[in-house]
């Protein structure tokens, strides 16, 4: 790094300092006055989209966890009708704000190579014979979804399901550019041609890949607060980690430091990467509401789980894919958020209109006193009206002993 940062003793953040950063910069914290969806979603940099919907799905639980007054609806709007946001890949499928576009360039170019030589082993072969028949068909005929190209379905022995070359050819296209997703119907991807769905003046943007590099770290860096070249890398997985350690080394003298950020566990400190004014930042961000709120299992703030346990001592693995005999909690356990701190985790799901609590888990030392059982219910309550529910039920012996 141009600046030298180790010639001088660094900077220090404590853990209580680094959590509220952290928090606020994920959107945990209190709202910016004024601040509309959309700039929450910019301020993100991105919202994890999926499709599982034990309660409500992840992207929409992300806002709600956010924005109490929070619906759908609103999101819908941003995408089908302003054209504000788009949807394409980070390090996952996510609805990503359409002033971004032009940086994902670099990434169709990428993925180009990548994803051909990749889906040549893992889909069946004869996808690419299918480009020019399915830019056709949608020029001449609208927007499809790959249902109707017909083509049969093949378990394979991994128990995903194989891909008619169509389907491939669709997914390839728009993971490279060609393509955009116009909407969705049941969760279904609506392709339609990127230049009938991306506005022309983001269309028409074409930054080189030094700048897109140089987009790319600014903002990963500037969204994490603190982090390492991996992790800047890693944020919107465009830039390599090579890239990204290029990147830091090239700042110009007092554009980064290093600061000795303190972990959950007394006397863990990491060295890493801030701005300069990284202290004062952390004395500026507002300390986060006290109630308690349930977060998504693909939440931004547990998207680099190793990271959320560093900071929060919160270890939180899904276990969608693991036996149920094996599973430590359950299938889809959402974690809670008090303040700023992770006190536990909460199975449930949304069962013939009902929201059925099967079990709460406390983290160890956090007591399940009658205030913040309170607080839990009144954030479940919410929660079951948001996924239309009407009403939160509770299995016997729902609150667990607290685990290691």
């Amino acid at each position: 790094m141009g600046n030298d940062a180790g010639a001088s003793p660094p900077l220090r953040l404590s853990n209580r300092a680094a959590r509220r950063l952290f928090l606020d910069r994920h959107g945990l914290g209190r709202a910016p006055p004024g601040e509309d969806l959309a700039g929450l979603i910019g301020r993100l940099g991105f919202v994890q989209v999926d499709s599982i919907a034990t309660v409500e799905r992840a992207h929409h639980m992300i806002l709600a966890s956010r924005r109490r007054s929070y619906r759908p609806r609103q999101l819908d709007t941003l995408l089908e009708r302003r054209r504000a946001l788009f949807e394409h890949w980070t390090h996952d499928a996510a609805v990503i704000p359409m002033a971004f576009y032009p940086h994902w360039r670099l990434r169709f170019r990428r993925d180009a190579e990548m994803l051909r030589a990749r889906w040549k082993k893992w889909r069946r072969a004869g996808f690419e014979d299918r480009f020019d028949e399915v830019l056709a068909r949608i020029r001449e005929g609208g927007p499809v979804m790959a249902r109707e190209f017909g083509g049969d379905r093949k378990r394979t022995e991994a128990g995903w399901w194989d891909w008619h070359p169509s389907k491939t050819a669709l997914e390839y296209l728009w993971r490279t550019g060609a393509l955009a997703i116009a909407r969705r119907e049941g969760f279904q991807k609506v392709f339609d041609l990127a230049e009938r769905v991306v506005p022309e003046p983001v269309l028409n943007d074409m930054p080189g890949e030094e700048e897109t590099l140089d987009w790319a770290c600014r903002g990963a860096l500037d969204r994490l607060g603190f982090a390492t070249p991996r992790e800047i890398a890693s944020f919107w997985d465009t830039a390599s980690l090579a890239e990204a350690r290029a990147w830091c080394a090239a700042q110009e003298a007092g554009a980064l430091v290093e600061v000795e950020v303190e972990g959950a566990r007394p006397g863990r400190t990491r060295r890493l990467f801030a701005r300069p004014d990284i202290c004062g930042q952390a004395e500026r961000a507002p300390e986060p509401p006290g109630g308690v709120r349930v977060l998504s299992p693909f939440d931004p703030l547990l998207r680099d789980r190793k990271r959320a346990e560093w900071l929060f001592g919160f270890r939180y693995r899904i276990e969608i894919f693991v036996p149920e005999d094996k599973r430590e909690y359950g299938y889809y356990v959402f974690p809670l958020l008090e303040g700023d701190r992770l006190i536990g985790r909460i199975d449930m799901k949304r069962t013939e209109g009902r929201l059925c609590v099967r079990a709460f888990w406390p983290e160890r030392g956090v007591r399940p006193g009658k205030g913040r059982m309170a607080r839990i219910g009144r954030e479940l309550d919410r929660i079951a009206r948001f996924a239309g529910c009407d009403g939160a039920v509770f299995e016997n012996g729902w609150i667990r002993e607290a685990r290691t």
